[in-house]
């Protein structure tokens, strides 16, 4: 028997999802919400170009919450702990891309609620995602199998946000473009939310290795430009935000253990200060041993693909989204509360060969 899901956003990680969901044999696709109400009634599969596939769209939660459903893929840009909550009170899994990497870290009051609304309706939340999500939770875990000992934990992320196909996100929620002050993480809400997940991603690797941390501290440099350039989404003026590095440490005895070092910047200058890994991910363990991997998400690496910047942009969306759906079985299968991706069994596709399909 199918699973049956529906898909909470579809912006480009959740169409993907829902790409996917359509496409796989052991789920279902029965509802989907999308924040503009000007489509509600029409085929989802027609309004983002896939073809009719007879889920009608939605902008109303309560459609939603009524449906009979086992697990919504929930996909927003900012999460709702009462969107959450409903729906799962209403007896469906929740699996979401932008929240809910580590319940524990959260205020008292808002985990218990979010733990009431899953007993009540005998349903599990589950954040994933490929950072937060993959490269910074699941792959530091899976290394550290090899550690005798451990010095310091570190997870390098470098992008260049000048490739990513939103401005709304790059500009109106990064603030790349805006002034020092506009960007700082006191002035913006999307960056206090941003900050606050991969907050919560430090925490869950220090629980993950038995680790009670003294503090968890957030550092944010912003650099700016000194002359007007223009990247795909828009214009980028002198004198604004051009670099964007966020260090979240996890910190005992005053000695910083755990780290996420987010290096990211738009045009052709890299800020030439800051640490230089690859471009993607990379973990390092310092110990016994030291162990570093470096992951890479893309549309090819054959040499001979005409694969173009936006069609490797593409692909870590794709990722994203698939680390959400392949989480969906285990998910269903989880006792009803909050889990993490150390005690959930590891994502995995059901059908993903290309004969399988």
């Amino acid at each position: 028997m199918s699973i049956r899901v529906v898909q909470w956003g579809v912006g480009n990680v959740g169409k993907e999802a829902l790409e996917a969901v359509v496409r796989n044999p052991s789920t279902e696709l029965v509802g989907a919400w999308r924040h503009s109400s000007n489509n509600a009634g029409l085929d989802i599969g027609e309004t983002l170009g896939l073809g009719g596939i007879g889920v009608s769209a939605t902008s109303s939660i309560d459609d939603i919450v009524a449906l009979d459903a086992d697990c919504v893929l929930y996909m927003p840009r900012l999460s709702s702990v009462d969107e959450i909550c409903q729906m799962l009170a209403s007896g469906k899994n929740v699996v979401a891309t932008p929240f809910a990497f580590y319940a524990e870290s959260w205020p008292a009051a808002e985990r218990e609620r979010v733990l009431e609304a899953c007993n009540r309706g005998n349903s599990t939340l589950y954040g994933t995602g490929i950072n937060p999500g993959f490269a910074g939770m699941v792959q530091p875990v899976a290394l550290s199998g090899m550690s005798k000992r451990i010095d310091k934990v570190t997870i390098f992320e470098r992008a260049n946000w000048s490739y990513y196909n939103n401005a709304s996100i790059t500009f109106d929620c990064m603030h790349f473009g805006h002034s020092e002050e506009e960007a700082l993480l006191e002035n913006n809400e999307f960056a206090r939310f941003n900050s606050g997940i991969f907050s919560e991603q430090v925490y869950m690797l220090a629980a993950a290795w038995n680790l009670t941390l003294d503090e968890l501290r957030v550092v944010q440099e912003l650099v700016t430009t000194d002359h007007e350039f223009s990247i795909m989404t828009g214009t980028v003026p002198v004198g604004t935000v051009s670099g964007q590095r966020y260090r979240w440490q996890g910190i005992v005895s005053g000695k910083v253990l755990i780290e996420i070092d987010a290096l990211w910047n738009i045009g052709e200058d890299y800020p030439p200060h800051w640490p230089t890994p690859e471009d993607g991910w990379t973990v390092r363990i310092d110990g016994s041993p030291t162990v570093q991997s470096h992951m890479v998400c893309c549309a090819s690496l054959d040499p001979e693909s005409d694969a173009s910047l936006e069609d490797h942009v593409h692909a870590t969306e794709v990722a994203t989204a698939m680390m959400a759906v392949n989480s969906i079985t285990a998910v269903c299968a989880a006792p009803p509360g909050i889990t993490s991706a150390y005690e959930l069994t590891m994502a995995r596709p059901e059908a993903a060969f290309s004969c399988q399909q």
